[in-house]
């Protein structure tokens, strides 16, 4: 029920916004600020073969540009898969952006086939995420690819 609500919200704010950043910014902060086992929030976009941070909210993090292939993030882009990850530390691969963190999610943001980044999302308690959170933020993402073609109209369909 909550998740519906939220979906509601989400396809609102991307119908009202003007402007790519303000639909990425108002997604963070919608996924923040309703659930509280999300204890970082952000909004990756793939440029050429680098994930670079846009939005987020909770603690700094000094992983502001992540390369594909590395970390969860880039796990993500090169298996062109979500990843949902219950105990962070038992990856080698890791970045570790905070010592609190204990699990990850990572769901693509995909135009078609095309990646155009991603929401990654920590949370301080291990096994925080599930298919139910996979699943809404799969619909999230999907608001966010739909919103993109009108406000990128200048992004070619025919980019990896």
């Amino acid at each position: 029920m909550a998740d519906e609500i939220l979906l509601r919200k989400m396809e609102y704010i991307a119908e009202q916004s003007r402007s790519w950043d303000e639909l990425l910014r108002k997604t963070v902060e919608l996924l923040y600020l309703n659930n509280e086992r999300y204890h970082w929030v952000g909004i990756y976009l793939l440029e050429d073969d680098t994930l670079v941070l846009h939005n987020y909210m909770g603690k700094p993090t000094e992983h502001t540009r992540i390369p594909v292939g590395k970390g969860v993030c880039g796990t993500a882009v090169q298996q062109r898969e979500n990843q949902l990850i219950g105990d962070v530390t038992k990856l080698e691969n890791y970045l570790a952006c905070s010592p609190e963190t204990k699990s990850e999610i990572v769901v693509l943001i995909k135009d078609d086939e095309r990646i155009l980044g991603q929401i990654d999302i920590d949370s301080d308690q291990r096994d925080a995420f599930g298919p139910d959170d996979e699943s809404f933020l799969n619909q999230i993402a999907g608001i966010i690819a739909a919103k993109s073609r009108q406000l990128l109209p200048s992004r070619s369909k025919n980019h990896a």
